[in-house]
């Protein structure tokens, strides 16, 4: 596969995962910031000033994606210990594996 095909690709997975249902809603404000400001023609430095003008790019959006996936994985975490407590919700430790 072509780069600007592992690109679209990319950003068309950031696009899917933001419309997922159980993507938290600040995740899917974050990723979808990122898709914007990348795609958006206006940055907060302009890009024909030389080197400074890419470099808000490539910090300002994989800081987004990394932030947006750092709230997935915490959500996913949390659901899992969720789905945890629930499965042993009734459960009886044996008396011989307490600790005092």
């Amino acid at each position: 596969m072509n780069k600007t095909g592992e690109f679209t690709t990319k950003i068309h997975s950031y696009l899917d995962i933001a419309r997922s249902d159980e993507t938290p809603l600040s995740a899917k404000i974050l990723l979808v910031a990122a898709v914007g400001y990348f795609l958006w023609p206006f940055d907060l430095i302009p890009d024909f000033i030389p080197i400074i003008g890419y470099l808000d790019d490539l910090i300002i959006v994989p800081f987004l994606i990394w932030l947006a996936f750092r709230q997935i994985e915490a959500e996913r975490l949390r659901r899992i210990e969720e789905e945890r407590q629930r499965s042993t919700i009734g459960f009886k430790t044996p008396d011989h594996c307490q600790h005092d």
